[in-house]
């Protein structure tokens, strides 16, 4: 009798047991769904929390590193007659861009907010004068110079010599004729507002028709600079 009473308690026993870890596996499993429904998105948003506090650290840090970029200097010519001009270019707003010309610091000004600066009245030396630029920014430091720019200063005309004709009033009895000369490299020719051809020396030469009676030929040679050199000719075609 004593063995079934002791065998009736052991069952009690194992089913309390088997109540308990059941219980206890479904508030295991109820844990487990819980932090998949609200803890692992809890979870995501702080990493990601802290990867944007981290990403803004890093941010912070190489700006605060970081040099301004260097301004771009912008003339709209290579060469000038005129002894003073105008310096335009582009930075990064509210810095402030230096001017060298020749190596040599000629002023400051502030970038705007747009990002626009402007020297006026800059002075040129005659022949070369190479331009670059620098901008500061307070806790950061100055940028690298920015790319050389040139510009040639010259008030000085071209020269212009006739080769055909030589003489500045002739008569011919063909209705066409060569008109050629010789000036500098580089330099534009116009005959009666027509394109001539020009080499590298300097030389050329153009086929013009003729009226009958008097004509007046005007030859302009223009350089790089705008400077002018004007001849006029007369030729009576008569045939």
């Amino acid at each position: 009798m004593a063995e079934f009473y002791k065998s009736r308690r052991d069952r009690k026993n194992d089913e309390e047991i088997t109540k308990k870890t059941v219980f206890l596996g479904l508030i295991t499993v109820s844990a487990f769904l819980l932090v998949l429904t609200f803890g692992l998105p809890l979870l995501v948003r702080f990493s990601v929390f802290l990867g944007e506090v981290k990403n803004r650290e890093i941010k912070d840090q190489v700006e605060k590193v970081l040099p301004p970029l260097p301004p771009r200097l912008i003339i709209p010519f290579e060469a000038t007659n005129s002894g003073v001009i105008k310096v335009g270019g582009v930075a990064e707003p509210k810095t402030i861009v230096e001017l060298l010309k020749n190596d040599v610091s000629i002023g400051k000004t502030e970038v705007n907010d747009k990002g626009e600066f402007d020297f006026v009245g800059v002075i040129l030396e005659s022949g070369e004068n190479i331009f670059a630029a620098q901008v500061t920014k307070e806790g950061k430091g100055s940028s690298e110079l920015s790319r050389m720019v040139n510009v040639v200063y010259d008030s000085i005309a071209p020269e212009l010599v006739m080769t055909n004709p030589t003489e500045e009033n002739l008569k011919v009895d063909m209705a066409e004729y060569e008109v050629g000369g010789k000036s500098e490299k580089g330099v534009s020719v116009t005959v009666n507002n027509r394109l001539a051809m020009v080499d590298d020396e300097g030389s050329f030469n153009i086929r013009i028709q003729l009226n009958a009676g008097k004509n007046d030929i005007e030859i302009i040679v223009s350089d790089l600079a705008g400077n002018e050199t004007r001849k006029k000719i007369i030729i009576t075609y008569d045939f």
